[in-house]
């Protein structure tokens, strides 16, 4: 695993330190280059069963609306539509490591830091509006369920799951109040980086 973790992880950074300063063909080269090591790394995974699979098609969906996103602006309907089918994926996985359990105060954390988020991009969402909300509930989903196995079976992989998960909505929520309200310094390199990391914490969760 070393040598997968230091080149996802140098190819994250020079994708992260081309979205804050480098140029254009930097961060089209390392982003695709970045997922596909993530795909190798999650199928080299010592832990990898059925359920596995459920990553593999997750971290593949992300890929996918990657790609849309650099296609013009009228194909971004698709890569929402697909950043969505990812996060659904990995819910899924989530999912079928548990049965049900509820710690009411997760989802009571989201549901603000959600709403919070609809408040603050909703009148500048146009025509993406539904789309977008939809998006954001799935991701919330996502990081419910990763929690709810966490608090249901507290081990190293349920942890990593937890934390990757919350590292994507974190990525979703600068990407988005960044994009549709107001640009700030660095914003696109945070974006990136949560990306990247919580991609990476879901893929480790396999390993340990």
């Amino acid at each position: 695993m070393l040598w997968s973790f230091i080149a996802v992880f140098l190819s994250g950074w020079l994708y992260v330190d081309a979205s804050y300063r480098g140029p254009t063909w930097q961060r089209w080269v390392f982003k695709p280059v970045t997922l596909l090591l993530l795909l190798l790394l999650a199928w080299q995974a010592p832990m990898f069963n059925a359920t596995g699979y459920l990553i593999l098609a997750g971290l593949a969906a992300t890929l996918l609306g990657d790609a849309l996103t650099l296609l013009p602006t009228q194909r971004m309907l698709y890569a929402i539509g697909a950043f969505f089918l990812s996060h659904l994926l990995y819910t899924l996985y989530f999912a079928s490591q548990m049965t049900f359990s509820l710690f009411w105060p997760l989802p009571l954390i989201l549901l603000v830091v959600g709403a919070l988020l609809v408040a603050v991009i909703w009148t500048r969402l146009e025509t993406f509006r539904w789309p977008i909300l939809t998006f954001i509930g799935m991701t919330l989903v996502m990081v419910w369920l990763a929690g709810e196995l966490y608090f249901y079976l507290p081990t190293r992989p349920s942890f990593s799951a937890f934390v990757g998960a919350a590292l994507l909505l974190l990525g979703n929520i600068v990407w988005l109040g960044s994009h549709y309200r107001r640009r700030f310094t660095g914003d696109s390199a945070i974006a990136a980086a949560c990306y990247f990391a919580g991609h990476f914490m879901i893929v480790r969760a396999l390993y340990i």
